[in-house]
């Protein structure tokens, strides 16, 4: 009973501090107030970007190996792409290889695409990403179809003229909707949409998205196009296990068969390159963990001149108070009752600052920038939080221990 009388004291003197010098208080804790902002509101502009960047590059897919001819990275130097231009590319026969052979993959996929124009009747499509696709691509990749269905084994086997559309090129060619069923041509072939993709939205940037995508068989887009070194380059992919070494064993099991599939001899380098998808989120992940700490640093200057804004706010608190704390100790009031009676204080009114810069933060959220979808997550308003009653502490242990320390008698004599 006696710690929440205290905490409901201290809460009310800090209203008091606040209504008796309204101009002076307020000014005050501006520097709190600007502090949590700036940090907080750095904090949840990075974490937007950062979730809005990487979900642009969700076409990779997550736990995936890519087998390529160049590497996402090569390491520190100059990037020898010469070496891996003479690479040979990926290949339909090397797929049936790794998948009839892979322990370490729950699915492995291969998957070629091109820009194409699709039409129906007069009106046309242009920039479609046109992709061809086996039965396993959507163990492999992400691929939500909202109306109809996926395409059969067998479709996928006979390459029939089958297609699942994403969602801009469904308003475009059908706008008067239920394209399920119903016919378009792609390079001048008659095609039947069986299936329509979840629409994903505007992204950051100008990178593959499903509501552009136009998925066939595998063997249909081989019969428009040729595939190979000098056509469209196929890619193979597989998804590793879900386990912490899960993508591990598979880069191993995956260099081992494709070595022996290509005769690699055992002094000779690597003629392919393994990418996990990972790469580049973590890529993006530590450049905004820089900009976060940037972000922090300048910050926390702020909250620096915030808490001795509060600081000053209880030194005058403890003067204009030394009759009253006089009485108190007379009374019987221990030293500690003064000591948390004033860092409660402290802490209330650092409170009251953090508290209005998380709510300038959270009305940023509501402004549209576009694509960017702005969000403040729960662990950043607990960081505000717990900043902000960490900087009330700080700043108020000095003239709460002034005011503990007082002798009663000095104290009531003070005017």
């Amino acid at each position: 009973m006696i710690i929440f009388k205290l905490i409901w004291e201290s809460f009310r003197f800090a209203l008091q501090a606040l209504r008796s010098n309204l101009t002076r208080t307020v000014l005050s804790l501006l520097g709190v107030t600007i502090g949590i902002f700036a940090i907080i509101a750095v904090f949840t502009l990075v974490d937007s970007l950062e979730k809005n960047i990487k979900s642009s590059f969700s076409f990779l897919g997550t736990n995936v190996l890519r087998v390529d001819r160049f590497p996402f990275s090569s390491g520190p130097g100059e990037y020898p792409w010469w070496r891996y231009f003479r690479r040979p590319p990926g290949n339909y026969s090397e797929f049936v290889f790794l998948k009839d052979r892979l322990q370490n993959a729950e699915a492995i996929t291969i998957s070629a695409s091109s820009s194409a124009t699709l039409k129906r009747g007069s009106s046309s499509f242009e920039g479609a990403n046109l992709e061809g696709v086996v039965f396993d691509h959507k163990e492999v990749y992400d691929v939500p179809v909202v109306d109809g269905r996926f395409f059969t084994e067998l479709e996928i086997t006979a390459a029939r003229n089958v297609t699942v559309l994403g969602a801009k090129i469904a308003n475009a060619l059908f706008p008067e909707g239920d394209a399920v069923g119903k016919e378009m041509k792609i390079k001048g072939q008659k095609f039947v949409v069986i299936g329509l993709l979840e629409e994903e939205g505007e992204g950051l940037f100008d990178l593959p998205s499903k509501d552009d995508a136009c998925l066939i068989p595998f063997g249909s887009f081989g019969k428009m196009y040729y595939l190979g070194r000098w056509g469209v380059e196929p890619t193979i992919a597989a998804k590793g296990m879900d386990s912490d070494k899960g993508l591990i064993a598979l880069e191993n099991e995956m260099t081992g068969l494709l070595r022996g599939k290509r005769g690699l001899k055992p002094t000779e380098e690597d003629n392919f390159a393994l990418n996990k998808s990972e790469f580049i989120q973590n890529a993006i992940g530590a450049i905004f963990d820089v900009i976060s700490i940037a972000g922090a640093v300048i910050g926390g200057f702020s909250i620096l001149v915030g808490g001795f804004g509060i600081a000053n706010i209880m030194f005058v608190s403890v003067r204009e108070r030394t009759n009253i704390i006089g009485i108190q100790k007379s009374l019987g009031a221990k030293n500690y009752f003064i000591l948390l009676q004033f860092l409660f204080e402290s802490t209330f009114l650092s409170l009251f600052g953090g508290l209005t810069g998380l709510l300038l933060v959270f009305a940023i959220t509501f402004v549209p920038l576009g694509s960017l979808e702005i969000f403040m997550s729960a662990k950043n308003m607990i960081l505000g939080i717990g900043l902000s009653m960490v900087i009330g502490m700080l700043s108020g242990v000095v003239p709460a221990g002034i005011a503990a320390r007082m002798d009663p008698v000095e104290a009531i004599r003070t005017n």
